[in-house]
Formats: C-alpha cells, sequence, structure tokens
C-alpha cells in the first residue's frame, strides 16, 4: 500500500538519498536536498523507517541544479547530478564524519579537508559496460535490468569513444570493460587526478627512516613504489597475480611482491616470515634491523569495499606497526575496522576524498599511529 507524503529533507544520508520524517520516521527519498520541501511517495515501510520515491519538489534548495546528463534517475550510476558541486563535497564530508561517529564510535574525528576533483565530469577513466538483448549500457537504479546509453558523461572521452566502437559493433551478450588509453587490465584508480592526490597524501603520512613497509592489497605497486626510499624493505601483498607480475617489473632489491591471500599473509608474518610464491620465506619484521626498533614498520592497507576481517585486524594489533594508513572506498566499513583497531591505534587524520564526483562514493584516506600502551 502506498501512501503520498509531504516532507522536509534534514540530510542526505549516505548512499545518496535524502531523509525527510513523517510522524517521527525516517522517509528516504532519492534526488533530493537538505532544506528542500517535497512531496513523496511511500512504497516500502519498515518499523524504523520507510523507503519513497520523489512526486515533487515544492521548494527547491538553491543548490539544485540541471542534470548533465539525459539518463540521470533512471540509470543506477550518478546520485548528486541534481546537486552542486561544491555542496556534494560538504554533503560526503559530513556523511564520513558522521559515519564516523556512529559507526566507528569517534567523539570528534580528526577530519581533513574534502580533497576535491579537478573535474566533476569526464573523469572516469574506466567504465564497465552490459550487453543483453542488443541492449548496450547501465544497470537500472535499484534493478537487474539495463539502461542503453549511448555516452557516458562522467567517463573521459577516450572510454566513450570505446563505448561509441563497442555500440557500432553489434557486440554479443556480456560484459565489457572498457579503459582509456593502453592501460594494463588491473585494477587502477579510477579518478586519474584524484588518484595521484591520494598517493601524494599516503606519501606525506608515511614517516621516513623506517625498516620495513607491508602494503597490504598492493596492486602493482602503486603506494609502495611512491615511497621506497622511506624504507629499507618492502613487502607488497596482493590476490591478483597480473598485478604482480607489473608490481615485479621493474621491482628494486628491496622489494618483494607477494601473489596471495593478505589474511593469511599477515598471519604468516605473526609467525616467522612471509611465505614467497616459489615456496621461499623472507625473515621475519625484526629481522629487516638487527638491534632496530621493530615497531619502525609501516603498514598500508587498501581493500576493498568489505573492509578488513577480523582475523586481518588481529593480525595488524598483533604487528603493532607505528603507521597504519587505511585507505578506503567505503566509509562504513573503515569505520567498523577502526573501532576494532582503537584498543592499539590512535587516529591522527581522516581525509576524505572526491574520486567519484556526481556518485555517492567516497574514498578516505585514515592515518592511524601505534598508542602507547597498545
Amino acid at each position: 500500500m502506498t501512501k503520498t507524503v509531504e516532507l522536509k529533507s534534514d540530510d542526505v544520508a549516505f548512499g545518496g538519498k535524502g531523509v525527510g520524517r513523517d510522524g517521527g520516521k525516517a522517509v528516504f527519498v532519492p534526488f533530493t536536498i537538505d532544506g528542500e520541501k517535497v512531496s513523496a511517495q511511500i512504497f516500502r515501510e519498515k518499523k524504523q523507517f520507510a523507503e519513497a520515491e520523489l512526486l515533487a519538489v515544492n521548494e527547491a534548495s538553491p543548490h539544485r541544479v540541471e542534470a548533465q546528463c539525459p539518463y540521470f534517475g533512471r540509470c543506477g550510476g550518478c546520485a548528486y547530478q541534481h546537486i552542486d558541486y561544491e555542496h556534494q563535497l560538504g554533503i560526503k564530508w559530513r556523511q564520513v564524519r558522521d559515519i564516523l561517529k556512529r559507526i566507528g564510535k569517534i567523539a570528534e574525528p580528526p577530519m581533513r579537508p574534502m580533497v576535491p576533483s579537478p573535474v566533476a565530469y569526464g573523469y572516469r577513466n574506466r567504465i564497465t559496460v552490459h550487453v543483453l538483448g542488443g541492449v548496450i549500457g547501465f544497470f537500472r537504479r535499484e534493478s537487474n535490468r539495463l539502461i542503453d546509453v549511448e555516452q557516458c558523461p562522467i567517463s573521459s572521452d577516450e572510454v566513450n569513444g570505446e563505448l561509441r566502437q563497442l555500440r557500432a559493433g553489434a557486440p554479443r551478450d556480456g560484459h565489457y570493460p572498457l579503459r582509456g588509453g593502453n592501460r594494463a587490465r588491473i585494477f587502477s584508480q579510477t579518478n586519474d587526478a584524484v588518484g595521484n592526490k591520494l598517493r601524494e597524501i599516503v606519501v606525506s603520512l608515511v614517516p621516513a627512516d623506517q625498516n620495513t613497509l607491508i602494503d597490504a592489497y598492493c596492486g602493482s605497486g602503486f603506494f609502495a613504489k611512491a615511497v621506497l626510499e622511506k624504507f629499507e624493505r618492502v613487502i607488497g601483498i596482493d590476490w591478483d597475480r597480473f598485478a604482480i607480475e607489473e608490481a615485479n617489473k621493474n621491482a628494486t632489491q628491496k622489494e618483494t611482491y607477494i601473489a596471495g591471500d593478505v589474511e593469511e599473509a599477515l598471519e604468516q608474518s605473526r609467525s616467522g616470515g612471509f611465505q614467497t610464491a616459489d615456496h621461499g620465506k623472507l625473515g621475519g619484521l625484526e629481522a629487516a634491523a638487527p638491534g632496530g626498533n621493530p615497531r619502525l614498520l609501516t603498514i598500508i592497507a587498501d581493500p576493498p569495499a568489505t573492509g578488513l576481517t577480523k582475523r586481518i585486524c588481529q593480525s595488524i594489533n598483533e604487528l603493532s606497526p607505528n603507521t597504519l594508513i587505511y585507505v578506503s572506498c567505503n566509509p562504513a566499513t573503515l569505520a567498523r575496522d577502526i573501532r576494532d583497531l582503537g584498543q592499539t591505534f590512535a587516529v591522527n587524520s581522516i581525509t576524505p576524498l572526491d574520486m567519484f564526483p556526481q556518485t555517492a562514493e567516497i574514498e578516505v584516506v585514515a592515518h592511524l599511529t601505534h598508542s602507547p600502551g597498545g
């Protein structure tokens, strides 16, 4: 049973939906902006909240703009094209802060300013297009059906050129990764300009004169190779053997890259060494600097959206690096993991970056240091 309600949007929740209240119950409405008065139709009601579709904007926010994409509202990719870019940045900054308070149990998160993207459109250097029954495009919002897409405004000209070529070729049903330029088929940051800013931040947070770096989820060495001069030894771990092969192409003597499971590798490191692909062993962490401080260890973790497992958090707590840099594409799992790491580490800074303008996605760098007595 549906119900029409008049709401004032108080906030925009993580994920991109505006939040109003009907009789005290939170109602989530997409494509609304904080401060707006709207009419909405509730289509799903739970005990604690309800979901609704926007019917009309009765009092518009001054931050409302015309979307630049003809598919906006139907395509499931973008959530914020109706909001001016500066306001998008403010919304995302508050979302990160509030998630760290609510889930991470940090009373006052040490937030740094949001790092914007130099361009709000045309930034994506890769997309994945789906083909089914002659329809070539992306999934519709909250649906497994496809919407036919001729071009994607948040993607680069090169990527859109590949999309045009794909559409001209009558492709078979399937999934088609499209990448701008001659890029290796391994993970890389989707927004080159913000990816470079992300790497600069990570480099700035790594202290000098360290013994060992463990780069968990290292990919092809995006971070590790940028901080080589600060370490005597660098160990990268990633499940993607193609990325590890790429990392090894120009590796120095101080670099070792391991294709394997991060959870298992970190557990091995706690019990005396890392198992390498040729079944050899690297020495334990203390062996990196005889007579030195075994805590001159830095860990960089850049996990998938699911975050770190409990066992990985336990390994990091037991390894007790003096510096932990956690790069996250999901503030909620970051906050959860910071809570699990809280007895061993102090949170020095949180830096959100807008890697994905117009979408609800947020990249975050958390800088943690070992707590005395941890």
